[in-house]
């Protein structure tokens, strides 16, 4: 018996050889002859199948079903040309549409001015791992960023496979990104926006801003970690790009020429007329001013406001509508501010602890714009007798609300061309920016624009961190009676009372 002898598939080796071609250059893409030669010895393959088979291939073809078969192969491959086309269009010219309920996938208008602006290349390293819980996020954010502005470029380290490099940078932990342009190095821990783009501006800029806080009175401490300190309230400034410092003017001449923003927080002593001449000074020569000043203090501050038409009233403010409910009566939750840089679009409420109310004089202060930044309710005065938790208006002596609980001045006269321009902003708290309170409900936006706006730093003022879609609702106390009566006494009544009408229209049946 003669053993039959099939032909080698020639066709069957060439498609074998096209895979292979292409798993190569997937796996070394370095190695173009290796893929070269498959691919090449795949095309004579399927040619020489082609032309060996070509009267098979002529029949074939010839049939009504190759025809039909034909047609949809033809469909097909316009289907997968059209997808191709659109796919290679959308690579080049990518339009993305946010449809997060907090839009988390969309820079502000300020990011995208502060990347408009930028003035050179920022290079960024992210030290990460794949397996980091903020790896996903900085590579999501940080592919907003470049498709905005291609001066921004972006590299991920693993600490892990190059310790060579963290060490370098001297990176101890995971989840660090530090920017670098020119002379300037900035890091940050945090993918969120208001961080990244905070960096971008101090990157940027081959100077920074310097913020100096009075002490000598008993001001809040920058070194103090405890509650009442303001440890975490210079962190938040240093990640904002400014340099943070302390003066003493008991024993300096005078305010530092290079300090952008002078902070007088919570003194508890009288500032003496020597050093109220020097403050006094700064702000005429175009200094900007923030003055945190507590109730029933010692600072003696209102003959030095004064001149500016500006005066802290006596007594504490009480309001009964906008607090926080189970609160003290004196914990107030403002929420009613003046269009105004600091205050636009403020996302959060501000919580102040303890807070006096603001007076301005016209009279006074005729050559100075005033502006009541935050203001309480309708419900409020200013009471001068608080014992305990009691508290009751009096005509004679009380101040009827609503009052002004923070303010901000600028001259109506403009400065002289290439001359900085005077500001002061005051508050009639201070607790509201220590470590207790900054990180609670809209305090540090408050503080932060409140800086910003007197450094003159106008790219960050507006830039706030985006709410999380959960967001607890804080009651005041009306709000808090409306829903005990509706959860616990009008719900449950009205189902008891549904149930009882079907009971009875049921027993008629």
């Amino acid at each position: 018996m003669e053993m039959t002898r099939h032909p080698l598939p020639i066709g069957a080796i060439g498609t074998g050889l096209a895979i292979a071609g292409v798993i190569a250059y997937s796996l070394v893409p370095d190695k173009l002859w290796l893929v070269t030669l498959l691919e090449g010895s795949a095309l004579t393959c399927l040619i020489w199948a082609f032309a060996t088979h070509f009267d098979q291939v002529k029949r074939f073809s010839s049939q009504r079903s190759t025809r039909m078969g034909a047609n949809s192969a033809l469909m097909i491959a316009l289907f997968v040309a059209i997808l191709a086309i659109v796919n290679f269009l959308a690579a080049r010219h990518s339009i993305r549409w946010d449809f997060s309920e907090n839009q988390n996938y969309t820079l502000a208008p300020e990011s995208y001015r502060v990347l408009r602006n930028l003035p050179r290349e920022v290079s960024v390293t992210v030290f990460t791992r794949e397996k980091d819980p903020g790896y996903q996020a900085y590579k999501e954010r940080f592919d907003i960023y470049r498709q905005a502005n291609p001066k921004l470029t972006v590299q991920f380290i693993d600490p892990e496979l190059q310790p060579k490099v963290a060490q370098n940078y001297g990176i101890t932990h995971t989840d660090v990104a530090i920017f670098e342009s020119g002379p300037q190095s900035v890091r940050i821990t945090s993918p969120a926006e208001v961080e990244i783009t905070g960096a971008l501006v101090r990157v940027s800029k081959d100077s920074k801003k310097r913020i100096v806080f009075l002490e000598g009175h008993g001001e809040r401490s920058l070194e103090d970690k405890d509650r009442g300190g303001m440890t975490l309230t210079k962190e938040v400034l240093q990640k904002q790009g400014y340099d943070v410092g302390t003066v003493t003017l008991l024993q300096e001449p005078a305010v530092p020429e290079n300090t952008d923003v002078l902070i007088v927080a919570g003194p508890r002593r009288a500032i003496t007329r020597e050093e109220q001449e020097r403050i006094r000074d700064y702000v005429a020569k175009g200094g900007h001013l923030l003055l945190l000043i507590d109730p029933d203090t010692q600072s003696e501050i209102n003959d030095f406001l004064g001149s500016w038409g500006l005066e802290f009233g006596r007594g504490v403010v009480v309001d009964l509508q906008d607090r926080l409910a189970e609160g003290e009566l004196t914990t107030l939750l403002v929420r009613t501010f003046t269009d105004h840089e600091i205050t636009h679009e403020l996302p959060a409420v501000v919580l102040f602890p303890l807070a006096r109310h603001i007076h301005f004089h016209e009279d006074k202060g005729k050559d100075w714009d005033y502006v009541p930044l935050a203001r309480t309710s309708q419900r409020s005065w200013a009471e001068t007798d608080l014992k305990g938790r009691v508290a009751s208006y009096s005509e004679k002596e009380d101040v009827h609300g609503p009052l002004a609980v923070a303010a901000a001045l600028t001259p109506k006269q403009q400065s002289e061309e290439g001359k900085p321009r005077p500001a002061v902003v005051v508050v009639g708290n201070s607790a509201f920016a220590s470590n207790g309170y900054i990180n609670v409900l809209g305090n540090s936006d408050f503080f932060q624009r409140a800086v910003s706006w007197l450094a003159e730093d106008r790219d960050i003022i507006s830039l706030t961190p985006k709410d999380p879609a959960a967001r607890p609702f804080i009651f005041n106390p009306l709000q808090e009676r409306i829903l005990f009566w509706v959860q616990t006494i009008f719900l449950p009544a009205m189902t008891v009372l549904c149930g009882l009408l079907v009971w009875r229209k049921r027993r008629r049946l």
